[in-house]
């Protein structure tokens, strides 16, 4: 590992170069570059998912974390390390302070590997417009996480509003098991559905997806069953036009399937690691239109999948806002004082 402390992009990427150069092979044949949007206290949590993921997609990491954006000194801080601890990868870890943090691409961009996708993951809070961070707007694919937003629910629906193509939501990626085995029980019937319910707790991304899945895929609406007693989606019940009755029940790292007529089974569903998570986004770097349909039938809106690929960047500065509530709430305070 090579640390750069209050260093230049120039400097970072001259590091890099030479730290390839020693490493020989272990650098070689990058599938895809990989930039990480991540706060301090997560960033141990990002790089051990990006190995997880580098493992089966080597890559160029590049852990973006911005602190302290109103300093007054710039300072950007880095360290390399290739064909180390974070695994088949090259990765750069970057903490910028200051300005600096407004335009991590300045930095960023020279440290792209030439002539393969680019893809850009958020572990954290995801932003409101991704047009508004130039990290977002440069990538082929774009991974959220509506999880980790304050109200999940709030963040999947202006993932609808933001959407184009490229864009997927880890939220998506975890119900991928679920809709696996919901999938194949349809395999030995022709029954129609229905009907269907969603047990799970009301601020469940995950199963505001499934409803979404469930609502474009069988042009159904699906019920949502909001309970608290259960820390994430428990239960998908379906009911076909015959009468038969299916439901699928997790409970801890297996579900239990019940269906009319039949024994109950137990069929695997573990939850997986967060960079298992990510290495299966990985694997898909166009549209993923399944997603663009359930995502859409979830928010109410149609053909999010014929949206223009490409966003234009937006420039927000977060010092102008600020400004700005501050003069606001100074003219009412004055105001206040006058009556």
């Amino acid at each position: 590992m090579i640390g750069l402390w209050d260093t230049t992009g120039n400097e970072v990427v001259k590091a890099l170069a030479a730290e390839r150069r020693s490493a020989g092979g272990v650098a070689s044949g990058m599938a895809l570059t990989l930039i990480v949007v991540v706060d301090e206290k997560r960033v141990r949590d990002a790089e051990a998912a990006a190995t997880i993921a580098a493992a089966a997609h080597p890559c160029r990491l590049l852990v973006v974390v911005r602190s302290d954006v109103d300093r007054d000194r710039n300072r950007l801080d880095a360290e390399i390390v290739v064909g180390g601890r974070l695994g088949p990868c090259e990765a750069v870890v970057m903490r910028m302070y200051g300005r600096l943090a407004l335009h991590a691409e300045s930095v960023v961009m020279p440290l792209l590997v030439p002539d393969v996708p680019v893809v850009t993951w958020w572990h954290g809070e995801p932003p409101e417009e991704i047009a508004t961070d130039f990290l977002g707007v440069v990538a082929d694919r774009r991974i959220t996480d509506s999880a980790q937003a304050t109200d999940p629910i709030a963040a999947l629906r202006q993932r609808a509003r933001d959407y184009v193509s490229g864009d997927t939501d880890l939220a998506w990626t975890r119900i991928t098991p679920w809709r696996t085995l919901v999938a194949g029980a349809f395999d030995t019937t022709e029954a129609q559905l229905t009907e269907a319910t969603v047990v799970a707790p009301p601020s469940d991304p995950t199963a505001a997806l499934m409803r979404g899945w469930l609502r474009s895929r069988l042009d159904i609406k699906p019920r949502w069953d909001r309970t608290r007693e259960y820390p994430r989606m428990r239960e998908v019940q379906l009911r076909c036009a015959n009468g038969d009755e299916l439901t699928l029940t997790r409970e801890d790292s297996v579900a239990t399937f019940r269906r009319t007529g039949q024994e109950d089974r137990i069929l695997p569903l573990v939850r997986r690691p967060l960079g298992d998570e990510l290495a299966e986004e990985l694997r898909r770097l166009g549209t993923d239109q399944v997603y663009a349909e359930a995502l859409g039938a979830f928010a109410g809106l149609t053909n999010l999948d014929r949206r223009p690929s490409q966003r234009v960047h937006v420039w927000k500065d977060p010092a102008t806002a600020q400004r700005a509530e501050a003069g606001v709430t100074a003219h009412a305070t004055t105001n206040n004082t006058s009556s």
